[in-house]
């Protein structure tokens, strides 16, 4: 293991004078590391305590300068080596042969086990602090052993760690567990020094697709680009970039919502404080907590309009979506009201034909003959047709009696379809489930035909508003009540359902 230099000056600052300059004999004492960790201790042996003759001398020289010259040789080591020449002297070689050599492996030694304390894991720390509460030799069994050991504990609980907080279908979980299954310190460490970043890799490239998928067109362009760029512009944009990308697209959103004039005010007070605030914060909360909320509200309060001012029917079938969730509110608003509706107009047109005169009698059965459109026809176009002529025969001069509707039905007609237009489904869609009630069809122009003392007969629709009004009553395209019958709820539902059997009754007699 490759380690900066230290040099002795500082080891011997930072280490206890005491403990990094052992005496001779314990230092002598000591054994010598024999791995590459550990520095080399020669092939010569320990020499004699002093030189026989000149020629012990050059043989001395010759070691030091070996030692020096081994790359296993710690920082210390050389230094003491290089002194040793430096001196030139047959005693400054026996010194460090003897003595200087192993204070010098002994500081190498502790000073490279306190730079593993500094980067390794818990239990690397650990036997590490061990190693330098020991002796010499557990300094050296810790450089040649121990620190790989531990670190292989280390290794294993910090993969165990990566496995519980990586994606169920990511590939650095799989690659964990591989490197887990084959429990090996070789694959342990092979997946935290290598395979970790690839696999990681991967994840992020797929998570910038994911996110390209679902968002915006801000956020799209992003991770487009993120895609196409270095390693390193990708983790930006999963770190960042995505978030600023999606701050300019809740506010284009937000904008295109206060645009559209349906949604309704609660989204448009929510969404205009968030706009003002302007922060990626704001604009958040809004989109992805506040809307929903207001969304509901609003169309709760819409439903409760519709509710007020509707016939038995459509009173029975808001009641009960008010009563459920928000998906039934929904559902009331893009089909249920409609369906409420036709049950309301065909119960009025039955109304209007036991009470009405012959001409509009005879309109409003061959109405109930025909479907809903039919129904919403009469109401806006042919009761008062059919009563002009009825008040026309009756005017003076002729011969047939004046026949008047004793009472006008309760509700009004509209002329949408049981179900939502497909104008308003995809309006609903865009407005994630908001519902503006869509309007009749388009017919213009007033008319007066024919008066009977003070009632004038004028029909009026309107498309943009959906409001029509025959005679004095207002339809139900409005849902708003109109004049005559003024009993609601059960009794009017009662009335109806009795004038339909009167109805069916006078028609099979005429038949017979």
């Amino acid at each position: 293991m490759k380690l900066p230099k230290v040099s002795a000056v500082v080891a011997a600052a930072v280490l206890a004078p005491a403990v990094l300059f052992p005496s001779s004999a314990s230092a002598a004492d000591a054994p010598r590391p024999t791995g590459a960790s550990g520095p080399d201790t020669g092939s010569a042996g320990t020499p004699d305590a002093a030189p026989a003759d000149a020629g012990q001398e050059d043989l001395d020289r010759a070691e030091v300068r070996r030692i020096l010259a081994d790359k296993a040789s710690g920082v210390s080591v050389r230094e003491a080596a290089e002194q040793a020449l430096a001196a030139g002297t047959a005693a400054a070689l026996r010194e460090f042969l003897t003595t200087g050599l192993q204070n010098a492996r002994y500081i190498d030694c502790r000073v490279e086990t306190v730079q593993i304390l500094g980067v390794g894991g818990p239990a690397v720390k650990e036997a590490a602090k061990a190693a330098l509460r020991g002796s010499y030799a557990d300094l050296v069994k810790f450089l040649e052993e121990g620190q790989y050991t531990a670190r292989a504990q280390d290794d294993r609980a910090e993969v165990e760690r990566i496995l519980a907080d990586s994606a169920p279908d990511s590939y650095v979980r799989a690659d964990a567990q591989k490197a887990l299954d084959a429990g090996t310190p070789a694959a342990l460490r092979e997946f935290l020094t290598v395979g970790l970043k690839g696999s990681q890799r991967l994840d992020d490239m797929i998570a910038v697709a994911r996110i390209l998928g679902a968002g915006g067109p801000a956020v799209k362009a992003a991770a487009g680009a993120a895609l196409q760029a270095p390693y390193e512009g990708l983790t930006k944009f999963l770190k960042e970039g995505q978030y600023t990308a999606r701050a300019q697209d809740d506010r284009a959103e937000i904008e295109r919502l206060l645009a559209d004039p349906a949604t309704g005010p609660g989204v448009r007070e929510a969404g205009q404080k968030a706009l003002d605030t302007g922060t990626p914060a704001a604009l958040r909360h809004f989109v992805e907590t506040e809307l929903p909320v207001q969304r509901e509200n609003d169309a709760r309060v819409a439903l409760s309009q519709i509710m007020a001012k509707g016939g038995p029917e459509v009173r029975a079938a808001a009641n009960t979506a008010m009563d459920g969730s928000y998906t039934d509110v929904v559902k009331f608003l893009q089909e249920g009201q409609y369906t409420a509706r036709a049950k309301d107009n065909r119960a009025q047109v039955a109304q209007i034909a036991e009470t009405g005169g012959p001409a509009v009698k005879k309109a409003a059965l061959a109405a109930l003959d025909g479907n809903e459109q039919a129904v919403a026809t009469f109401l806006i176009e042919g009761w008062a047709k059919a009563r002009a002529e009825d008040e026309a025969a009756a005017k003076p001069g002729s011969t047939e009696p004046t026949v008047r509707p004793t009472e006008q039905p309760t509700t009004a007609p509209t002329e949408q379809p049981t179900t939502a237009p497909a104008a308003q489904t995809a309006q609903t869609a865009a407005t994630g489930g908001q519902v503006v009630q869509a309007a009749a069809r388009t017919t213009s122009g007033t008319s007066t035909t024919g008066t009977t003392g003070t009632t004038a007969v004028t029909r009026t629709t309107t498309g943009t508003t959906g409001t029509a009004t025959v005679g004095s009553g207002q339809l139900a395209a409005t849902g708003t009540e109109g004049l005559g019958l003024e009993a609601g709820g059960a009794a009017a539902a009662l009335a109806a359902g009795a004038a339909l059997v009167v109805v069916s009754r006078r028609r099979r007699s005429a038949e017979g």
